[in-house]
């Protein structure tokens, strides 16, 4: 497996389906980036930043599983309403976000232990969501699973997450040096379009998971 190919088929996805991603996703990402400006409002933006998590894990296991279930479909030949999708992504928030709240913790700590802990844990909990969402795993056995699955293919999930990723950060640090008090609309429309631009990575991540998840079910 090439990284340059899995972007490629990742982008071409993307471009393919972007009119149904968007529909899907950007209404809940305006979502979330509103409780984040209200929040911000009532709290102030020096508040303690555990409350920006909690709104992050209202609100992105939806999009995020719908993201995850939209993709699926599509890769089976199938076009899924999105009333449907948001339905089934909805049945899976509780598990969705215990997972999160556990990954965000464990790469949250091991960002703070000199970087390259989190980045490690990012790697290797890759596949999680993917195995809670469409293999019906709980939480901890998908990060099991995933620390698996990862395994002889870090460097690969690694480059690919960093050439996503990488442009995002200098994006979102362009902006915040250019704009460090956006006004309210501005900020929304910032903060919106920096998660949408985010979603891309799941599906690299769903690439490489149907590509490493095929070759392991077949061994």
């Amino acid at each position: 497996m090439n990284p340059l190919d899995v972007l490629r088929d990742s982008f071409r996805f993307t471009q393919r389906n972007l009119g149904a991603i968007v529909q899907l996703c950007l209404p809940l990402v305006i979502f979330e980036a509103l409780l984040q400006q209200v929040l911000n409002h009532v709290v102030g933006p020096d508040a303690f930043p555990g409350y920006s998590v909690v709104v992050g894990l209202l609100v992105y296991p939806l999009y995020t599983g719908a993201l995850i279930l939209f993709l699926d479909a599509r890769t089976r030949g199938e076009s899924p309403r999105t009333k449907d999708v948001w339905a089934m992504a909805l049945t899976l928030w509780p598990r969705f976000a215990l997972l999160t709240a556990m990954s965000t913790l464990l790469i949250l700590l091991g960002l703070s232990l000199y970087f390259l802990p989190g980045l490690w844990l990012m790697v290797v909990l890759a596949f999680a969501e993917y195995l809670l969402v469409l293999r019906g795993m709980p939480a901890l056995e998908a990060m099991k699973e995933s620390f698996r699955l990862s395994r002889g293919h870090f460097w690969l999930i690694l480059v690919c997450l960093l050439c996503v990723m990488t442009p995002l950060w200098l994006l979102k640090g362009a902006s915040v040096a250019a704009y460090p008090t956006p006004a309210p609309l501005l900020g929304l429309f910032l903060d919106s379009a920096h998660s949408f631009l985010q979603l891309f990575t799941s599906v690299v991540l769903f690439r490489l998971f149907m590509l490493i998840g095929g070759d392991a079910d077949a061994r």
